[in-house]
């Protein structure tokens, strides 16, 4: 397996994780927003059947106002009026491959990319907007930090950093 950009190679029709909204997405957007560079799009594929797609995620710039930040990431950040971070905007697993830990192989390649990108562009956190409950725990036992009364959490880059050292 490897997490590869998408591209016209990729069966976008085949692809379902069970969630109507991260199908749709992928099978209907994902390749127009690659194109109008609106996300990055990075897909896991077998390298046996290299057309099929496993799961994806997306990626791209975001920024928060600094009082959205949890009192225990806001150590890692600067005091600006905006937070630069970086947004993973949808991560889904195919059904049938769910339960075989590719979502954390997902996130591991998205907080690498993420770090990558960051060194260059700039960004202080990761933030995520989880779908429900159970996301939102996926991401809390990758030890992103729940914002309060949401759905969204965050992760510090220097945090990533470590993460991605010890990898």
């Amino acid at each position: 397996m490897a997490v590869i950009p998408l591209d016209d190679g990729h069966d976008r029709a085949a692809f379902a994780c069970g969630v109507e909204s991260l199908d749709r997405y992928f099978q209907t957007q994902a390749g127009q927003d690659v194109r109008r560079r609106a996300n990055g799009v990075f897909v896991l594929a077998d390298k046996v059947q290299p057309e099929r797609v496993l799961g994806y995620y997306t990626l791209c710039a975001t920024a928060l106002p600094p009082g959205d930040v949890p009192e225990a990431a806001r150590k890692h950040i600067p005091r600006y009026p905006l937070v630069s971070a970086t947004l993973i905007g949808r991560l889904a697993v195919a059904k049938d491959r769910q339960g075989q830990r590719l979502g954390a192989v997902l996130l591991a390649d998205a907080l690498r990319r993420a770090l990558a990108s960051a060194q260059t562009v700039g960004s202080s956190m990761i933030v995520v907007d989880a779908l429900d409950e159970a996301a939102a725990g996926f991401y809390a036992a990758h030890g992103f930090i729940r914002l309060p009364e949401a759905q969204r959490l965050v992760l510090p880059m220097r945090v990533v950093e470590r993460m991605v050292a010890l990898a």
